[in-house]
């Protein structure tokens, strides 16, 4: 299921209370399942609660664009996988899969920029050699696999052409 350079970040099962009326799970619970597991990726980089108080430096989502693929329901295990995809001294550039783990179908995707500010300003600020060279290294280890079909989408309406 994991493929094309993505790293498993987080596994969770759907809540019977993220349940919407349309019996599957509310879009708002699709983002904060993918919120929840970038936090696991803050940690893997080091960029941890302790550093974020220690240093007044935190990160902040600038933009996110969801794709919703296939519904999920209550109960249904979920496998979310990410992909640096690119990165500098101040912002994060990532993609996020959301995936049935026991079908294995993709659900959902998120991308995200992120940035590293001081939180005093707030204000962009550059992180720390040790955190960059972490999102470095996965970004390295991921650049060279093809892009999700989803990468950069844009929202809008497809028209057909007429003749």
């Amino acid at each position: 299921m994991i493929k094309n350079g993505f790293k498993e970040l987080n596994r969770l099962n759907v809540r019977p209370e993220w349940i919407d009326y349309n019996g599957h799970m509310n879009v708002a619970y699709y983002v904060m399942a993918f919120d929840q597991s970038l936090d696991n990726l803050l940690d893997q980089i080091e960029l941890t609660r302790a550093y974020r108080d220690a240093s007044n430096c935190t990160v902040y989502v600038l933009e996110t664009h969801v794709t919703y693929r296939q519904e999920v329901k209550a109960n249904d295990p979920l496998l979310i996988t990410f992909r640096v995809v690119d990165v500098d001294d101040k912002r994060i550039h990532l993609f996020l899969e959301m995936y049935h783990e026991q079908e294995g179908f993709l659900a959902a995707t998120s991308e995200q920029m992120i940035l590293h500010i001081d939180a005093s300003g707030p204000k962009a600020h550059p992180m720390p050699a040790s955190i960059l060279g972490n999102l470095q290294a996965l970004y390295t280890a991921q650049k060279d696999f093809p892009a999700p079909d989803q990468l950069r989408a844009q929202i809008g309406i497809r028209r057909k052409k007429t003749t």
